[in-house]
This record gives structure tokens, sequence and C-alpha cells, in this order.
């Protein structure tokens, strides 16, 4: 609930994949606000909410093609993928606000739209949807490899010999839980650096409850909601002791996927804001039994990797290239997915 990140692609949605621009733009603490009060109670959203969300998207698309240099003209498609409210796979249910006509009309360019709905209609999670993308930057890479991307949940993608060869799933939060204990204890949107958590102790007994919990036995592909975990677990727990716990709960999360792996993977590339916390990374390298690097060692912006997924999806949508997968949302086989507003 940070901002937008935006990002211009050249791209035919396969293995042409040029990163030509990136802009990221801050919400205000109010509309911030408004977000995490929606989450509490999607049904009853506003429909100012959605507008004000949607405007704020055309003005970041303006805004990064100004900063780039190019016009609307330039432009085939936008990947909007809006800002999930609710999250339900098991109820065939899932909601991301954000109006695709409005944006179309605003930018004056085709928007693709709705990119999760169709999968879950058809019995898939809808999650995780940017693992052919990953596949596509790692076509120069030695695999088997994994992407691991921290945002505020964490999901990770193993990409096997073959680009079709996909296992993903989400393993547990990541930034979600330790930028709500961090903002209720010290004011602060995020524990910067992971400062806080490099403070305190992880608390073994706390951290070992945390991760019996049932989502770590379910088998994948398996997505999380926004809502499924909370903070009661460290609530008795120091500032500094709840952050180091949640970092650490990060980490065995993560490392927990591998039993999960065909076979072992050679390298972990990592993106999402999750990789500028230490605490995370220091124990991620501590724990995984190979390299982990920031995707930044092969050419990739980690902040922009999941605008730039969707500016990819949103080509693939164009093309009848299908979106997701058995071994990566579930469904019983590949489908497109996403729908297109025109200006």
């Amino acid at each position: 609930m940070d901002g937008i990140d935006a990002a211009l692609l050249w791209t035919d949605g396969e293995g042409v994949i040029e990163p030509r621009g990136f802009h990221s733009t801050a919400y205000s603490s109010p509309f911030r606000q408004a977000l995490a009060e929606c989450l509490q109670a999607p049904d009853r959203l506003a429909p100012s909410l959605e507008e004000e969300l949607t405007r704020r998207h055309a003005d970041a698309v303006q805004e990064l093609l100004s900063r780039f240099g190019v016009t609307a003209a330039d432009i085939a498609l936008v990947g909007f993928h809006g800002h999930t409210v609710l999250h339900r796979p098991a109820e065939r249910r899932t909601w991301q606000v954000g109006d695709g006509g409005q944006l179309a009309a605003a930018t004056g360019i085709p928007v693709v739209f709705d990119f999760r709905s169709a999968d879950v209609a058809a019995g898939g999670h809808g999650a995780p949807l940017a693992p052919i993308f990953h596949a596509g930057i790692a076509a120069s890479v030695e695999r088997p490899c994994v992407f691991l991307n921290l945002g505020g949940i964490a999901n990770v993608t193993w990409v096997g010999g073959g680009a079709d060869e996909l296992i993903a799933f989400d393993t547990g939060p990541a930034n979600m839980l330790l930028d709500q204990w961090v903002a209720r204890h010290t004011g602060e949107a995020m524990d910067f650096g992971g400062k806080l958590a490099l403070e305190g102790k992880a608390d073994p007994k706390v951290l070992a409850g945390m991760m019996g919990k049932p989502f770590f036995q379910e088998l994948p592909p398996k997505s999380l909601d926004r809502l499924d975990f909370d903070l009661a677990d460290v609530a008795g727990l120091s500032p500094e002791d709840g952050a180091a716990t949640l970092a650490a709960f990060t980490v065995s999360s993560v490392a927990s996927a591998q039993r999960y792996f065909p076979s072992p993977a050679r390298r972990w590339f990592v993106g999402g804001g999750g990789r500028h916390n230490r605490a995370i990374m220091d124990g991620l390298r501590q724990t995984l039994p190979v390299s982990v690097a920031d995707a930044a060692e092969i050419g990739i912006d980690g902040d922009a990797l999941e605008a730039q997924a969707f500016a990819y999806l949103a080509v693939r949508r164009a093309r009848g290239l299908p979106i997701s997968f058995p071994g990566t949302t579930g469904v019983p086989h590949p489908m497109a997915g996403g729908r297109i507003a025109q200006p």
C-alpha cells in the first residue's frame, strides 16, 4: 500500500524483454489509510475510492511517459493490476479495485485489467501470476533457479530446465506484518534497512508457533490473502524482538518452500521491497544452501519487477498467450487472463 510502480517495457510477451524505464509514486498518508480501512471491509468500498485509485494510476502513467520522453501514441498497452482488497480463491472470489475503462479513457491507451478473475473462476488460486515473466528473464541463467518476490506477501517461482517447467506459490508474509508492527511501535511506514529487527532477537518459541500454522502444511499451489495472518503471535514481545521474530518468520517460511521443488535450485534471485531489509536478506543467506542474489545481478531492477511483469502479461493477453498454469496457480490447463478496455 506504499504507492504505484510504473514500468516501460519493450516486449513480445515471450523471449524479448527490454526494460525502458521505471518510476514510483508514493501514496499520501490519508489515501494509504483509506486503502487500509477498505481492506477491513471491502464489501463497503466507496466508489470514490476506486475512482481516486484509478486517477492516481493515470497520473503515474503520465509521469512515467513524461519522464522518459515518450507519448501515449508510443504505447501499445497498459497492464493495470489494480489493488487487491479481497482474495478468497476457495470461495472462487478475488477482487482487485481499479476501473480499466476509466484508466483507458484518461490515458488514451488500451488497458488490460482484471488479470485474476478467470483463473479463480476456473478453480485456480489466481496467484502468483509473475512466474511466466520470471521464466522469460531466466533464459540466460543457470537453472533450476528460483525467483523470490518479497512484497507484502512472499512468493517463489522455481524455473526448471524448460521455460514451461514452473512451480510457484505464496510462501507466507514478507513485509506485510513487519510494516504493521513497525507502524504500531515507531510510526514509521516500514523497518528501513531492517534496523529495528537487527536490534532485537527472534523468539524461537513464538517463531515455532507461527510456523506451525496450517498454511505451511498445505501443498502448492497455494496463495494468501492479506488478512490470513496477523500480529497476535508477537503481541507480547518488545518492538525490537517482535521485528526480529517477524523477519525470521519471513526467512523460515521462504526456506520451508524448498521441500516442494522437484530439484534443488542452483541460485536464488530476490526482488521486491523486502530485499532492502538486511535482517531478512542476511537470514536468507545464512539459511538457504546456495547463492542468494539481488535480481540486479542479472540486470533486473528488483523494484520494477512486478510492474514489468504486468506489462508483459498485458502483451500476452493481447496475443492470446496463457498467463497462468497448473504448476503456478492450480488451474486445470494453461489459461489466458485479463480483459481489455479501449480508450
